[in-house]
């Protein structure tokens, strides 16, 4: 199995031996090809969206785990941004660190009244965000039914089952 110090290994050996039968130039061309094929800030951003909604409908479920699972993974997702779009990237994981972070804490504690109040607080920040970047026609709604439909929302866990 493949470990990320694995990977990081692997990808510098290519790096390194590519660069022995090629130029500079050339490395640098695949490097910017690679970035160039990372997806930038939209596509994760859906993902967030998506993982954003089933949060709520597992918080009211009762399955905790299953709430921050999405919200770990849904931070995950931006990781590309790191890459792509940093500035970017460091704006998402202010706002993961400190504005979210409240509904990680309901989450944890499986205070449905907390969650709900902190997660009603982060639309309106997600949607003040979007504003003051130009995205003002991108408003975030509660969906009425959570996008993955065939996830069991009421399966009973907590926050700490999530493997880390």
């Amino acid at each position: 199995m493949f470990t990320k110090s694995k990977i990081v290994i692997t990808i510098v050996s290519l790096f390194l031996l590519i660069s022995t039968t090629v130029s500079a130039e050339d490395v640098q061309k695949q490097i910017d090809e690679i970035k160039g094929a990372l997806p930038k800030f939209a596509i994760p951003m859906r993902e967030v969206g998506d993982r954003f909604q089933n949060i709520y409908f597992a918080a009211q479920g009762g399955n905790w785990g299953l709430a921050f699972y999405m919200s770990k993974y849904m931070n995950g997702a931006m990781n590309p941004a790191k890459v792509t779009k940093p500035k970017e990237f460091e704006d998402w994981k202010s706002f993961y660190e400190t504005t979210f972070e409240p509904v990680n804490k309901a989450i944890m504690a499986q205070d449905i009244k907390a969650f709900t109040k902190e997660y009603n607080a982060v639309i309106k920040s997600c949607n003040a965000c979007h504003q003051a970047m130009g995205y003002g026609f991108i408003k975030v709604v509660k969906l009425r039914e959570p996008v993955d439909k065939g996830i069991n929302y009421f399966l009973k866990s907590k926050g700490t089952d999530v493997p880390k």
